[in-house]
């Protein structure tokens, strides 16, 4: 049961994106489409988890003088590894997401993690905070990139359902500023805190 508390308030209770307003670059730098919201939201899973893990399984054997070193350095393996595989597997993507992949090193939501929630707790609860937190990130950045190619594009996941141009301000920095505005605003209200 408790592992499931851990899982679940990564999606709305404690979302990274719409209740504590963390990893705002790539949030909205790489969503303007649904596919790279999705596959930032999945890389960043991936880190989380692992890092999750391995620093819980490690933190008795970590001095306190170097634990923020040693948590970057553990989350930086496993951006590495997500690199180098997006790079391989799926190079159009990884191009397209460019230099926030590396910045995944530094995003606030895995070290964040990482200090309140691993170093603190065992491996299977650290596991599933990974888990949750980051399906949570995904699914907030998916929702905001395809809000964001519906409008701008007119098309969902490259498909499109409306062969005219869309409304560019979507596509471009402003429209993430108000998407994800409205995209707050909407889950506040569903989950009663306006």
């Amino acid at each position: 049961m408790k592992q499931w508390q851990n899982f679940s308030k990564g999606f709305f209770k404690e979302n990274a994106v719409f209740v504590m307003l963390l990893g705002m670059c790539p949030t909205l730098a790489v969503t303007n489409s649904a596919i790279n919201g999705l596959g930032m939201g999945l890389a960043t899973t991936f880190v989380l988890m692992m890092s999750n893990i391995v620093i819980s399984l490690i933190k008795n054997l970590i001095p306190n003088k170097v634990r923020i070193p040693t948590f970057i350095v553990v989350i930086a393996a496993f951006v590495t590894v997500v690199d180098l595989v997006m790079a391989g597997y799926a190079p159009a993507l990884h191009e397209q997401l460019g230099i926030f992949i590396p910045l995944i090193v530094v995003n606030c939501v895995v070290l964040g993690r990482a200090e309140a929630f691993a170093s603190k707790n065992n491996v299977v609860s650290s596991f599933f905070d990974g888990l949750g937190m980051g399906l949570g990130f995904a699914m907030a950045l998916t929702m905001l990139g395809a809000i964001r190619e519906m409008l701008g594009n007119y098309s969902i996941f490259g498909w499109k359902f409306i062969n005219h141009d869309g409304i560019l301000v979507f596509i471009l920095s402003p429209g993430a500023f108000i998407a994800l505005g409205f995209l707050i605003a909407f889950v506040n209200k569903v989950t009663k805190k306006v």
